[in-house]
């Protein structure tokens, strides 16, 4: 049962780490331009204002893509399930292969939105500024 517990804790953290700062960032973004923390790229570095336009994009597209993949969540309990011919007694026992590949697909998902996400945020940015960070 330990590793079902394991296997949910892994599910969410993408989606809720997606959630927790679209909600963030969308209100507050970091205040300053920095080599730490927020969304640094190139074209999101440029200024003060698409810094706060990129965090702003990321927030909302982070929020809604967070809850997507959080739908995710009962496909992965109800194949579970589906294999195991409807038993909830299967979540104490330990996974089958099949469910950690299942899990591992998941993952792979919930991974290439998090790394997708970065395409229409630049996009956006490309759009509303020009080179220098100037808005258009």
């Amino acid at each position: 049962m330990g590793l079902w517990f394991f296997h949910l804790i892994i599910l969410l953290l993408i989606p809720a780490t997606m959630i927790g700062f679209g909600l963030l960032w969308k209100k507050h973004p970091p205040k300053d331009i920095n080599a730490v923390y927020g969304y640094r790229t190139s074209r999101s570095c440029k200024s003060q204002e698409t810094w706060n336009f990129a965090h702003q994009a990321i927030g909302r597209l982070w929020r809604r893509w967070g809850l997507v993949l959080l739908a995710a969540l009962p496909a992965f309990l109800l194949a579970a399930l589906a294999r195991q011919g409807w038993n909830p007694a299967c979540f104490l026992d330990e996974p089958a292969d099949a469910d950690a590949w299942l899990l591992l697909v998941l993952v792979g998902v919930q991974l290439a939105v998090i790394i997708g996400s970065i395409f229409p945020v630049e996009r956006a940015l490309k759009t509303h500024f020009d080179s220098f960070g100037r808005p258009r």
